[in-house]
């Protein structure tokens, strides 16, 4: 534990006080407040009713700025790569990799140290920016959130914290497989751009090919194909993200995958309470959980494997 620490303590500090940090924090701060600005006055001019209208902020695109949902959907994932992509690789190049494992710290304290501090990191940084906006929301509406609206941020801010982290192992896992940084970087961005743009876009045309190998088109085929697009659209850790979030931050929503009529049919439009809400989303909540651990598990189990020495 005490090499741990002191590896947390060391990259932390690195971290808050690093220009890397600064620029990501005044970015994400500036996109989330202009969209949270314009979106409160969206708001005030055609919603007359304030129930959930504190959640709205983060969920009502206004004109064109997207949501705050779409910011963080977009942004987060540059966040995660920006801050670990060459948290190992970086010490190998230096030459700093084996003097620090030298020292009386354990191997597994150095991996561990790093991700715990750069995840640390985005928690400080997103809880920060949250309150900013909250608090902005919060003035714009001239309006009290209550106490179910600010479970609802806190779950939504606990989701944002997961995708992230998600997309600091995949950095991490690059970071121990590939010397080059700048490679590991390349990397990265590769795969925000696989999972982004075209994991969509490979589902929609699996499903379209499903649907086109049916000779009699019915309503089951149709059904079949939409559940196989939303399948293998959730690979990807965007998916899991909106439908998480949307859910959370939207209490009238009240399935993630296709509705029927025979659903809507005697259905109450009452907005689910918190608890159904994180029912209905354990699934992708979990989904997020597992792929973070999965890529801190191949960046750990290789960095325990490498041989330092040859470095």
């Amino acid at each position: 534990m005490r090499g741990l620490l002191a590896v947390f303590r060391k990259e932390l500090a690195d971290h808050l006080g690093s220009r890397r940090f600064l620029i990501l924090f005044a970015l994400i701060l500036l996109a989330g407040m202009s969209s949270v600005y314009v979106a409160a006055q969206s708001i005030r001019d055609q919603i007359s009713d304030s129930q959930n209208a504190f959640l709205l902020l983060f969920t009502t695109a206004s004109g064109p700025l997207p949501s705050f949902i779409t910011f963080i959907s977009f942004l987060g994932p540059l966040v995660g790569l920006a801050l670990a992509f060459d948290s190992i690789n970086g010490e190998w190049n230096r030459g700093t990799l084996s003097r620090l494992l030298a020292q009386p710290i354990y191997r597994d304290a150095v991996v561990n140290g790093k991700f715990l501090a750069a995840l640390t990191t985005i928690a400080i940084m997103l809880t920060s920016i949250f309150v900013i906006i909250g608090a902005l929301g919060i003035w714009r509406l001239a309006l009290i959130p209550t106490g179910e609206e600010l479970l609802r941020v806190l779950v939504f801010l606990f989701i944002c914290i997961l995708y992230v982290g998600f997309w600091l192992a995949l950095a991490t896992t690059f970071s121990v497989l590939l010397r080059q940084t700048a490679t590991a970087a390349l990397a990265g961005i590769a795969a925000w751009i696989f999972f982004t743009f075209f994991v969509g876009m490979i589902a929609d045309s699996i499903a379209n090919l499903f649907v086109a190998l049916n000779t009699v088109i019915d309503p089951t085929a149709a059904l079949q194909a939409e559940q196989l697009r939303l399948m293998l659209a959730r690979i990807s850790p965007n998916t899991l993200f909106q439908e998480a979030t949307l859910a959370v931050l939207a209490p009238k929503i009240r399935t993630l995958g296709p509705i029927l009529l025979n659903d809507v049919i005697g259905a109450l439009p009452n907005p689910l309470s918190l608890s159904q809400s994180l029912l209905l989303i354990w699934p992708q909540v979990v989904g997020l959980l597992a792929l973070m651990a999965l890529c801190f598990a191949v960046a750990y189990i290789k960095f325990m494997r490498q041989e330092i020495r040859a470095l």
